[in-house]
């Protein structure tokens, strides 16, 4: 994904009556999200929560999790954390492969 995709998917333009709507969840249930952690929207000015295409995704998934696994709420929670942590590890392994393929490249050069 390049940054502009990025920036799009993190871009908050959703009410959370839209949102609701989106995911098929009563807007109240948002709200207890939210107060859980689980999601966080953007605050504008007037504090109106505003959901941005990654907040959706995400409440596709807590949602999945909870109605197709059958998983509770801090389960869900702990399923997130991990989830994110596994995606930086990733993304910090392959940045320490590619500055590896770049010494190893940097030192054949020297040997030849």
């Amino acid at each position: 994904m390049d940054d502009t995709s990025s920036h799009l998917m993190d871009e908050p333009c959703y009410a959370i009556s839209v949102a609701a709507k989106l995911v098929n969840l009563h807007p109240q249930t948002l709200r207890h999200y939210e107060r859980l952690g689980l999601v966080s929207p953007y605050r504008s000015p007037g504090a109106r929560r505003l959901y941005s295409p990654r907040d959706i995704e995400r409440l596709r998934r807590i949602t999945r999790l909870i109605n197709d696994l059958g998983v509770n709420l801090a389960g869900v929670e702990v399923i997130l954390n991990m989830s994110e942590r596994i995606a930086e590890m990733r993304a910090e392994m392959e940045r320490m492969q590619a500055e590896f393929e770049a010494e190893i490249a940097r030192l054949r050069e020297i040997l030849e």
